[in-house]
């Protein structure tokens, strides 16, 4: 596109930078959809030996997110209807994000709800276990339910990604297939 610019002797030509950071898993999805809006990468951006992108480490507890540069022509056709593409595009991203997210958040609460009240379990059976005279009924009653809650919240978290998967599954096709459509008409309206 740059160079077809340069052979045809348009002389300047004027751009509109973008910089966008995205989960590691969304990186090829947003370098083939971008161009549909009139988005390059950016050639003059070079850094980990590929061109407009730039990996950043995630602190603990986050992915690895992925810095892209791209550049648009400022003076494109139909650049107000890209935009409000781009933007729906934007949103339909995140919107998988969130959804990915859903698939394992309530899985994480039922887990440490149950390895939290597993673990007071376990203080009650100490208590028990110290007091004077030690109550060893008290112990047993508390300690055996305490471990289960100590072991139960892996195979419950499991449990219930994989019932919310099922459910978020769809959802998360029929984001696909909007970002699809999106991309469409975005390439329609270019030139």
């Amino acid at each position: 596109m740059t160079e077809e610019r340069r052979q045809a002797g348009a002389g300047y030509t004027g751009y509109e930078y973008r910089e966008i950071s995205v989960p590691r898993e969304y990186v090829s999805l947003c370098l083939d959809s971008y161009p549909c809006f009139g988005w390059e990468e950016d050639p003059n951006y070079e850094q980990h030996g590929r061109r407009g992108v730039h990996v950043r480490s995630g602190g603990a507890g986050e992915k690895d997110a992925v810095t892209l540069y791209f550049r648009r022509v400022r003076s494109i056709r139909s650049k107000v209807e890209l935009t409000r593409l781009q933007r729906n595009f934007d949103s339909c991203v995140a919107e998988l994000k969130a959804l990915e997210r859903a698939k394992r958040t309530q899985g994480m609460i039922a887990a440490l709800t149950v390895g939290i009240l597993g673990t007071a379990l376990i203080a009650g059976s100490t208590f028990a276990a110290v007091s004077t005279p030690p109550n060893l009924w008290l112990m047993i009653l508390l300690a055996v339910p305490g471990f289960l809650g100590w072991i139960l919240p892996y195979f419950l978290y499991r449990a219930v990604v994989r019932r919310k998967t099922v459910q978020i599954e769809p959802l998360i096709e029929q984001t696909y297939d909007e970002i699809n459509d999106i991309c469409q008409k975005g390439s329609r309206l270019l030139p």
